[in-house]
């Protein structure tokens, strides 16, 4: 009898994570009869939940339901507590530096996923895969304006592929984009802000991708062709990147010396984008499985059963939508100096200094087209997180020497 030792790791900063993880545990428990004969699995969690994002406290994280504790093997919290304390313990016994341990543990969503990564190798996991608090195990497709929905098996497509590589990644539909639907004017034409997406560009967000959205309301839909004829792909090294996201992603352990840190600068995002400048000799395939990004958390209900029909269209009119574009936009911005830094050092004064003059010109109008003076904090950071991409660069390289020590141990 062979068993597989399965983690499942989640950061959180929402109560709702229990709904999400109960509606993937159904569609698992639904499945089992697929498990092939001679083969058992032992299921672990680790949750990394953070009780300032939504002003909550430890209980609503660790109360799970009983049936969902009967799931797995090991339940492991990880607050900042104990996890503080953990990496205390970790650097004296060690003997890391309080920088070598920050440049991995440190604030933000990249030492987060590395506290969750680093306790499966402690407790011996096969593979990690790791979930979204709001991405949901279900597809939503497009025919004739109505939604078409289906069931997604993430853990058996992970499954089936993990073992003959380093890294799985699964795909994403729904609310992926942050950015609002547009109707352009005489002071944001579309030429105007064409020239605003590609100074915040990223793997994800370009203009092509973009105009896709403008058309579709904002919603992604998954591939009625990779539905009907599911197939595997590597993902290829471009730019000096082997892009991958951060949730619907799982990670091969049996070598733990193959793992590799995910990293993001202080206060920014993109830690699964720096983790893909890390990835050129590592196997990553692309799997035939889709997750549901609820990103303006609009559709809660779909984890009860009520499926729509049409999905709402992603306006500027809503206050909420405007403050997740807005913070997307400093987010992109903070990490786009140091991505360049990495994957085009040649280009990067010129880059910058393009940048530079697209946000110069174009942020004036944005604020004006959507009476938002917020967005004039986006080139003020990126000029600090340009200041600072030595700095930076630094701790990229000393999170990932500190990673080969700790995984060493």
């Amino acid at each position: 009898m062979k068993t597989i030792r399965l983690g499942i790791g989640l950061t959180t900063g929402r109560r709702s994570f229990k709904k999400v993880l109960k509606a993937y545990m159904d569609t698992w428990n639904d499945s089992k009869e697929d498990i092939p004969e001679g083969v058992t699995f032992s299921l672990s969690l680790f949750v990394s939940y953070d009780t300032d994002y939504q002003n909550t406290q430890s209980t609503d994280f660790t109360n799970l339901r009983q049936d969902i504790v009967d799931d797995f093997d090991n339940i492991v919290f990880i607050g900042a507590k104990n996890s503080a304390r953990d990496i205390d313990i970790l650097g004296k016994r060690e003997n890391l530096t309080s920088s070598e341990l920050k440049s991995v543990f440190g604030a933000g969503y990249a030492g987060k996923r590395n506290a969750i990564l680093y306790s499966a190798i402690q407790y011996q996991m096969d593979f990690l895969l790791f979930l979204d608090d709001d991405e949901y195990p279900m597809a939503v497709t497009n025919s004739k304006n109505c939604c078409l929905w289906s069931g997604q098996r993430v853990f058996f497509e992970h499954l089936s592929h993990i073992e003959k590589a380093d890294y799985t990644n699964g795909y994403h539909c729904g609310y992926v984009s942050p950015i609002p639907q547009i109707d352009f004017d005489n002071v944001l034409t579309e030429k105007d802000f064409r020239c605003f997406i590609g100074a915040i560009s990223n793997d994800i967000i370009n203009w092509d991708n973009i105009r896709r959205l403008m058309e579709t309301g904002g919603v992604t839909y998954a591939s009625t062709d990779l539905l009907a004829s599911p197939k595997v792909m590597e993902v290829p090294w471009e730019n000096n990147c082997r892009f991958i996201s951060g949730a619907n992603l799982c990670i091969n352990l049996q070598k733990p010396d193959r793992t590799l840190p995910f990293f993001n600068p202080p206060g920014a995002r993109g830690e699964d984008t720096f983790l893909s400048t890390m990835l050129e000799d590592r196997k990553v395939y692309k799997v035939p499985c889709y997750a549901f990004h609820d990103g303006f958390s609009y559709y809660n209900h779909l984890l009860e059963g009520a499926l729509p029909i049409h999905l709402k269209p992603i306006t500027a009119n809503s206050p909420k939508v405007m403050t997740r574009f807005v913070n997307a936009c400093i987010g992109w911005v903070r990490y786009k100096p140091l991505f360049i830094y990495i994957t085009e050092p040649d280009e990067y004064e010129k880059k910058i200094k393009d940048i530079r003059g697209a946000l110069q010109q174009t942020v004036p109008l944005m604020s004006e087209h959507f009476h938002d003076s917020r967005f004039s904090t986006v080139p003020v950071e990126f000029e600090k997180y340009a200041k600072n991409v030595d700095r930076h660069y630094n701790r990229y390289i000393m999170a990932q020497q500190t990673w080969d020590k700790i995984i060493q141990l």
